[in-house]
């Protein structure tokens, strides 16, 4: 009986752990997903695109400033690349600095969109 309950703690402090882990990757990837849309679309100039993508952080809870951001910007291609550490309780009383490596590299497109079509937002 007791060796079925260790195994049962050790079952649910798992799956505690893979459950804090994948959601704190669900927000990871949800962010990237929102800087490459302001990358690829809004972003007018460096500045511009560094403001919005610490917006988006502080939007998804990732602790992430304009100072930990790189932008580069070559013709069509922007590159934004940041790391960060996100402090993660995967038992009960035991934090880990979980490390996140953020690099987006869009390409925007040439051509122009036709007058009346519609904007991405």
């Amino acid at each position: 009986m007791i060796k079925l309950l260790v195994k049962l703690a050790i079952v649910a402090l798992v799956a505690n752990a893979a459950y804090r882990v994948g959601s704190e990757y669900l927000s990871f990837i949800r962010f990237r997903d929102g800087v490459r849309e302001v990358a690829m679309y809004r972003a007018k100039s460096d500045e511009d695109l560094r403001i919005r993508v610490v917006g988006l952080a502080t939007d998804y809870d990732i602790p992430l400033g304009g100072n930990d951001l790189a932008i580069d910007r070559q013709n069509r291609r922007v590159t934004v690349s940041g790391d960060y550490r996100k402090p993660i309780e995967l038992v009960p009383g035991y934090v880990v600095q979980w490390p996140f490596n953020l690099s987006v590299d869009v390409e925007m497109s040439a051509t122009t969109p036709l007058p009346g079509a519609p904007t991405p937002r």
